[in-house]
């Protein structure tokens, strides 16, 4: 018999996690016997030690790391009301917990002898007050973990431990935005933003052979707009879709995937080619939006979006080659928009994308002071745009500055100046310093809304497997291996293809092993 009729599978898998350690707690009765403790069911017989809150009194529990999901109180006989305040850091369980897109803060009501779940979000701390007027006893607090289980089959691995780490790093973050879809944030927006997510694709390519959310994801958009439409309502989000989907079918060779919305792509690139003035600007509608440094800044957001429009309409020109179809008015596009070279103002991010797409090369602009003003979202494309050995100290620097404050994913905005005089965010806010998490943040992620799950912020990992360990894959069923290792010793890893890992191994010889699968072409860069 077959009861799942009518039903919808969940692609996640759920999984409990006991607590890691208490951060701090009023005096509580065996708050102890929380640590470790694997019990997910009451009892009613000679139940194990209780763990007592007084009316009013609180505790703040670590699980260790960051997760998607809720948690789960096992209550005794008394059942009680408390309240739940959930955090990625310990600012964030105790201090006032904005509700936007997720609730961090909620009433619970305990029932007798039974347990209540409660959660939708990736946090890593949780705070537990008795707001009841008894005692309020509990046999226990799991975290649920609701996350794809998928297999993380690309690695990186260098002699420098602390690039090993940011790779991993870096994986995870993009892994906690896999849920149904791929979120910008699985705390904050929990939505699926068309230009979040190219980082986001990239960093899943390097690391699992199970990309099916890539599809699931775009599909999802297609659904949303007509080609004629921005995709989520900004024009410039369109311009990410196209350059998306290229990458995406060079790295899979999902022929099937681009053949089904070949009409969507032409029609949207046919739109798309009219936005170019005659003396080759582009003119691309509002909603214009390159990122939230540049918003107001019309000078470097017109230098950044001439730069985007000129790279969407290469990739559009390639896709549109394959499937065989017209692809004339694309390259009238870039002819004109290659005569208009914008000036990015002195910003590091238009400075990157007129670097990649070869309208100009702007380093000047991303080396000075090359530590400041840098995003965790064009972060992956400012990587891209310099030389190997500073873009690693800026992964070490930058990146490795979240680590060393206790992140174990990485953040939607930072700022080395931050931690200047800050707390670690693994501590209760001190007196006489700054609230690394509450007293920082810019634009729309100011202060606690800040999220520090966010899967726009994985670009080193991308960088490091493309760019050291030396893997592309300039066209479908073509790789290119040119390992560049800047100061490092030594690199070795592998990067998923639908045909089996490609593994290289270099060494700061120059020398390298590569092994492909068969299926794939090993190509020299000069030949894309």
């Amino acid at each position: 018999m077959n009861f799942s009729n009518n039903l919808i599978k969940d692609p996640r898998t759920r999984y409990y996690l006991p607590i890691n350690e208490i951060v701090c707690d009023d005096m509580i009765d065996n708050v102890q016997f929380l640590v470790g403790n694997e019990m997910i069911q009451p009892v009613a017989h000679f139940p194990p030690p209780l763990i007592t809150f007084p009316p009013g009194k609180s505790a703040v529990m670590d699980f260790g790391k960051a997760f998607h999901g809720g948690i789960r109180i096992i209550s005794s006989v008394s059942g009680g009301r408390v309240e739940v305040q959930f955090g990625e850091s310990v600012s964030e369980a105790i201090g006032k917990a904005d509700q936007d897109h997720s609730r961090r803060t909620e009433t619970l009501f305990l029932p007798r002898s039974g347990m209540i779940e409660y959660g939708n979000l990736v946090f890593r701390f949780v705070r537990i007050t008795n707001i009841g007027e008894c005692d309020l006893q509990i046999f226990n607090i799991m975290g649920i973990v609701l996350e794809r289980d998928i297999d993380v089959t690309g690695s990186f691995e260098s002699s420098d431990e602390r690039l090993n780490q940011i790779w991993k790093t870096a994986i995870r973050t993009v892994h906690l935005c896999m849920q149904e879809y791929i979120y910008d944030g699985a705390k904050r927006d929990r939505l699926v933003w068309m230009g979040d997510m190219h980082p986001e694709i990239k960093g899943i390519l390097c690391a699992f052979s199970d990309t099916s959310i890539i599809v699931e994801s775009l599909e999802f958009l297609m659904r949303q707009s007509r080609p004629d439409q921005p995709m989520n309502q900004i024009y410039t989000y369109s311009c990410w879709f196209i350059i998306s989907v290229w990458d995406y079918y060079c790295a899979s060779g999902d022929n099937a995937f681009i053949e089904r919305h070949a009409q969507y792509f032409d029609a949207m690139l046919k739109l798309f080619s009219g936005f170019v003035g005659e003396n080759g600007s582009e003119c691309i509608p509002e909603r214009r939006f390159l990122d939230w440094p540049n918003d107001e800044n019309i000078e470097a957001k017109h230098a950044g979006i001439q730069a985007l429009m000129l790279w969407m309409m290469v990739a559009g020109e390639k896709l549109l080659r394959t499937l065989d179809m017209d692809y004339t008015r694309v390259v009238k596009a870039q002819q004109k928009l290659r005569r208009h070279v914008p000036d990015p103002a002195g910003r590091k991010a238009p400075a990157a994308l007129l670097t990649l797409t070869g309208l100009a090369n702007r380093r000047d602009v991303l080396e000075q002071d090359p530590f400041r003003n840098v995003s965790t979202f064009y972060g992956y494309y400012m990587l891209l745009a310099k030389d190997t050995v500073p873009a690693l100290e800026l992964i070490k620097r930058y990146w490795g500055g979240m680590l060393d404050y206790g992140a174990t994913s990485f953040w939607e905005d930072f700022d080395l100046d931050w931690i200047r005089n800050s707390n670690h965010i693994t501590e209760p806010p001190v007196s006489g310093k700054d609230d690394l998490h509450a007293d920082f943040g810019n634009y729309c992620y100011k202060g606690l809304r800040h999220s520090l799950s966010h899967g726009w912020s994985c670009g080193p990992a991308p960088f490091l497997s493309e760019r050291v360990l030396g893997v592309r894959f300039p066209k479908p069923g073509k790789v290119s291996i040119q390992p560049d290792l800047g100061s490092l010793e030594f690199v070795r890893g592998c990067v998923p293809t639908p045909f089996g890992p490609v593994k290289v191994e270099a060494d700061c010889s120059g020398k390298f092993l590569a092994e492909i699968p068969d299926g794939l072409q090993q190509i020299a860069v000069a030949e894309t």
